[in-house]
């Protein structure tokens, strides 16, 4: 199946602020991070199903190398990317949030 996908502003928002945040650390570090949360999302579109539900209806994939979920839902042949959490932080209360 051809997945479209949908990343909400939301979680936009997390991946540029995650990625300025490696960019302070290390030059080219949010770059390396932007691209292991596009590669995941590529992992994703190819097959969703293949991650299991952690809460609701939302699925989480790891990235490589970098300690964040990326937490989706599926509705039909559209992936929503919802949210790009450190997995240090806890997912209930972006739960709450939205």
């Amino acid at each position: 199946m051809n997945y479209k996908v949908v990343i909400f502003p939301a979680a936009k928002l997390d991946i540029k602020e995650a990625a300025l945040w490696y960019n302070d650390k290390q030059y080219g570090l949010g770059k390396r991070f932007f691209n292991a949360v596009n590669d995941e999302v590529y992992k994703i579109k190819q097959n969703p199903h293949m991650y299991e539900i952690r809460y609701y209806d939302v699925r989480t994939a790891l990235t490589k190398n970098f300690p964040y979920l990326i937490h989706f839902s599926l509705m039909s042949d559209t992936i929503f990317i919802k949210a790009v959490y450190h997995t240090s932080r806890n997912s209930s209360l972006w739960v709450i949030q939205n």
